[in-house]
């Protein structure tokens, strides 16, 4: 009868650390999480910008940190903050428009024209604006995709065109540069309470306030958890590498353009709505503003990267700059020098964070 051995068998030698793990499924730390967040340089800025405006406040009381203060830092950021959203997705889409401020004032210029000479009815003027501004869009978009000429030149163009029709036709109409609204004008009423009233009586926090809101977070679902946001993403970041994937990437372009014509057609309604008039000045210049808002706010000039937040907190650093300075009897010509400063700090703080971010991942 046979015995079987009971010689216990070897055991498997233990595995190196580390060894045969897909480095694809290793773990990120939390800062290394952080650091990748493109907001995260704009946070730093908006905290240093407001401790400092806040301990320079010279106003009974140092409104700049009270209700009334929030009140008038988020009046002037929410319109900055509605557009540098916009510019923002079309940044990161590899995209500039140039034409996005002077798109306002012509915006709220046809309203008027429609309303005052035209007798139509506000909403109706509204959705012709609206209209209007979403073929402008699309121009600049297709032009952009079918001459292959840079955005910067397409748009440039847009906004000498927009600038001289602005000027020339209000003077035709009206022989001056405005266009003033009756409040008695059918419409009128309802449509200033959505898009020119105020909330949070006595304090009258603007309604620009809840749409920037609203537009951030609806941006930023966008471009985190739908697939348009990976296309936007992936045209900026090489675009014959998303069209060889299936990225309909001229689509996606067009888009981000007619997006940016809307939103700058809701400021300038919001604007001649409010103030029941508007110049043809109106909005010139600002698009360097939304630019600087989007670039402090973490996007990259090249495009494949930004944020909707990055971008609205680079909007509030500009609000609480421009109410900061007259709050602290500080000169307001110091005012474009104090934005040129944050730039400058805010692409230095964004580029260190980003290079830790790679560095942390190796």
């Amino acid at each position: 009868m046979s015995v079987a051995s009971t010689q216990p068998r070897p055991s498997p030698a233990p595995q190196q650390a580390g060894a045969g793990r897909d480095e694809r499924l290793a773990g990120v730390s939390v800062l290394v999480r952080l650091l990748q967040r493109p907001e995260l340089g704009a946070l730093i800025g908006a905290l240093a910008v407001y401790l400092l405006f806040a301990s320079v406040d010279a106003t009974p009381g140092h409104l700049f940190t009270s209700i009334a203060g929030m009140q008038n830092w988020t009046d002037a950021a929410s319109t900055y903050g509605i557009m540098a959203v916009a510019v923002a997705l079309l940044m990161i889409g590899g995209e500039f428009d140039l034409s996005a401020g002077v798109m306002t004032g012509t915006s709220g210029l046809l309203l008027g024209m429609l309303i005052t000479r035209q007798q139509v009815n506000v909403w109706v003027a509204i959705v012709a604006v609206l209209i209007f501004a979403g073929i402008i869009g699309a121009a600049n978009g297709m032009l952009v995709v079918r001459t292959k000429l840079p955005s910067f030149i397409i748009t440039l163009a847009t906004f000498f065109v927009l600038r001289g029709v602005d000027v020339g036709v209000t003077r035709l109409l009206t022989n001056t540069v405005r266009f003033d609204i009756s409040d008695q004008a059918p419409g009128f009423v309802s449509a200033q309470s959505i898009f020119g009233s105020t909330f949070l009586a006595p304090y009258n926090f603007q309604d620009a306030v809840l749409w920037w809101i609203a537009i951030t977070v609806i941006a930023t679902v966008v471009l985190t958890q739908t697939t348009f946001g990976n296309w936007i993403f992936a045209v900026g970041g090489d675009a014959n590498a998303a069209r060889a994937v299936g990225v309909p990437v001229s689509r996606t372009k067009v888009i981000l353009f007619m997006y940016t014509a809307i939103s700058a057609a809701v400021v300038g309604i919001m604007v001649a709505l409010r103030f029941k008039g508007i110049q043809s000045g109106q909005g010139v210049g600002l698009e360097f503003f939304y630019i600087i808002a989007a670039v402090v706010g973490g996007c990259l000039l090249t495009g494949g990267y930004g944020s909707a937040i990055g971008a609205s907190l680079g909007a509030l650093i500009i609000g609480f700059a421009q109410i900061g300075i007259i709050f602290a009897n500080w000169d307001s010509n110091w005012y474009y020098t104090f934005l040129g400063v944050i730039l400058f700090v805010a692409v230095g703080v964004n580029t260190l964070v980003r290079r830790r971010a790679a560095s942390a991942r190796r």
